[in-house]
């Protein structure tokens, strides 16, 4: 490891010497040196490869996936303190390394993607040290089912959480990396469910949902994501959720939806801000009544006299309040139900 270390000081050194007057400066656009050994998984670190210490803010970031938000990005390098930020995915290559460690105008020690797309490498106890050792940790997107099936119970599950409760680094995800940051996640196993699923019958095949069992967050209880929001059609399974947790587990539930190209950062008071281009939704039931049908091969209906899901809509920066749920000054509020299986949503 040192030596490898001190192979890419050189290499980082050498590119300063070669860099042309009014370039960019020393440290930016340095490749990623990739490792791939019979002792560890693959990874690509691009920065400096020595650990580093430096104050963290916490935060939670929840990106829609699609395009990354810059400012939110910038958001959460800065809570990192200029400290190494770590990248977990399990699929995909080492796409956020130059983007966040030279694109964006923040300063960072190093970004290193890890590679965990099997059962082989996530109890090793030199992967999960690495991880604890993050200022910041980003899961990329991909396929959450993975996630789940390979991380879940395990030393990354631990190291994850240990970043959220313990050291307090930010943390975030995008699209796959951002369904599983909720107290109660949708773990995709199966192929992905589609609202007219749902909504047809809320105890589909493709309908599942792990509950308090993986990702342990701040403000996220009785809370589920969804991204890809409104451009793949998701409201109706997202209030499927809903109709389940409460049916289920007489769970008050919360659903935060974020649009493609959008992101929220959530500080640790618990406001959230939104970023980006699109819409992020705030839903949750508006009263005490359940469904007043969610059976097995029975369609949903959840009316409440046409305001069972109470919703929230904001855009760029503007703020919702995650420990009060409140309606914030001046927000409009729209109102959802659930007629035989097909949802209508009142302006």
């Amino acid at each position: 490891m040192l030596a490898t270390a001190n192979r890419f000081t050189l290499l980082r050194l050498l590119l300063c010497l070669l860099i042309v007057p009014g370039q960019l400066a020393c440290g930016q656009n340095v490749p990623a040196l990739t490792t791939s050994t019979a002792t560890g998984p693959t990874t690509w670190l691009t920065g400096d490869a020595a650990d580093v210490t430096a104050v963290t803010s916490p935060g939670l970031l929840l990106a829609g996936g699609s395009t990354d938000v810059a400012e939110a990005m910038r958001w959460f390098l800065k809570k990192s303190g200029g400290g190494d930020v770590v990248i977990l995915r399990a699929s995909g290559a080492d796409g956020y390394n130059t983007y966040l460690y030279a694109t964006l105008s923040e300063t960072v020690n190093s970004v290193e993607t890890i590679m965990l797309n099997s059962a082989e490498w996530v109890n090793d106890e030199a992967v999960a040290q690495k991880i604890r050792n993050a200022e910041a940790l980003f899961i990329a997107g991909g396929d959450q089912g993975n996630y789940v099936k390979y991380w879940k119970d395990s030393k990354v599950e631990e190291a994850i959480n240990y970043l959220i409760n313990t050291k307090k680094v930010p943390v975030g995800g995008t699209s796959a990396g951002c369904a599983i940051l909720g107290q109660i996640y949708y773990p995709a196993f199966n192929e992905s469910l589609t609202s007219a699923e749902a909504l047809s019958d809320p105890y589909h095949a493709n309908l599942m949902l792990g509950r308090s069992d993986f990702i342990n967050a701040p403000f996220m209880a009785n809370t589920v994501t969804d991204t890809h929001f409104a451009q793949r059609n998701r409201q109706g399974r997202l209030v499927a959720f809903l109709a389940r947790m409460r049916t289920d587990w007489n769970v008050t539930g919360r659903g935060i939806g974020i649009s493609e190209k959008t992101a929220v950062g959530i500080e640790p008071t618990g406001m959230a801000t939104v970023f980006g281009s699109g819409v992020a939704y705030f839903i949750t039931p508006s009263g005490a009544s359940g469904p007043e049908q969610c059976a097995v091969g029975k369609p949903l209906v959840w009316s409440a006299n046409k305001k069972a899901i109470r919703v929230t809509e904001i855009q760029a920066t503007g703020t919702f309040n995650l420990n009060t749920w409140a309606i914030p000054a001046g927000s409009q509020v729209k109102y959802w139900y659930v007629e035989d299986g097909i949802l209508q949503m009142q302006p």
